[in-house]
């Protein structure tokens, strides 16, 4: 079963979200939130598998939400789900630790289909939101510190950032998910991190590729 949390002020989303999911095999509600001040509490003692959390409430923005997660916790994945799709949105919510970034208007399959992906170690995102991290890259400086990152541990972090599960990154790249594994910890040790959404998130910030 994959456990989920849900964090949105708006009660009639929160309760169209809790529905889909519980009538959806596999899938585990175990709380939903209207505001994200408790986040990192919630996350201990509920253990969820995914959060989704919306950017815009009052109290606690989502992307504070998910600073608070993640200064307990890196394993957690987290999805923003959300009306905004501005450059800063998406880059803080990825800088920060989110996992995925997916419109509200997003299809309730789609959706399914991304909370399984995640899990199982994507990064999905909507083709518009896909459409503004291709926008941050092209106005971006192509210099930036490369942390003696060989070429292979660079595609390989590349692929990352482009949302690309384990799997995924060792088919593209015609290697062993076994060999994956190495070269992302090899990753992880020279940038300093410990998650692959610490790693895109810096390979974003330091303009690495």
């Amino acid at each position: 079963m994959i456990k989920i949390v849900i964090y949105d002020d708006v009660q009639g989303m929160r309760e169209t979200l809790a529905f889909l999911l519980s009538a959806t095999p596999g899938f585990e509600i175990c709380a939903s939130f209207d505001n994200c001040e408790t986040a990192n509490v919630d996350v201990s003692e509920l253990k969820p598998d995914v959060v989704l959390m919306d950017i815009d409430m009052p109290r606690m923005s989502g992307i504070e939400g998910v600073k608070l997660i993640r200064r307990y916790n890196h394993e957690v994945k987290i999805i923003m789900l959300t009306v905004f799709d501005d450059n800063k949105n998406v880059f803080d919510a990825i800088r920060f630790g989110a996992n995925g970034y997916l419109l509200k208007k997003t299809p309730p399959a789609t959706l399914i289909e991304a909370i399984r992906d995640v899990h199982n170690g994507g990064a999905p995102m909507n083709a518009a939101i896909a459409t503004q991290v291709l926008k941050m890259f092209a106005t971006m400086s192509s210099e930036g510190p490369d942390y003696n990152l060989s070429a292979r541990e660079k595609d390989v972090l590349k692929s990352l950032v482009e949302g690309n599960s384990y799997k995924m990154v060792a088919a593209e790249l015609s290697i062993s998910i076994d060999t994956v594994r190495t070269h992302i910890r090899g990753i992880y040790e020279k940038l300093h991190v410990n998650s692959k959404s610490e790693a895109v998130a810096k390979a974003i910030k330091d303009k690495i590729i």
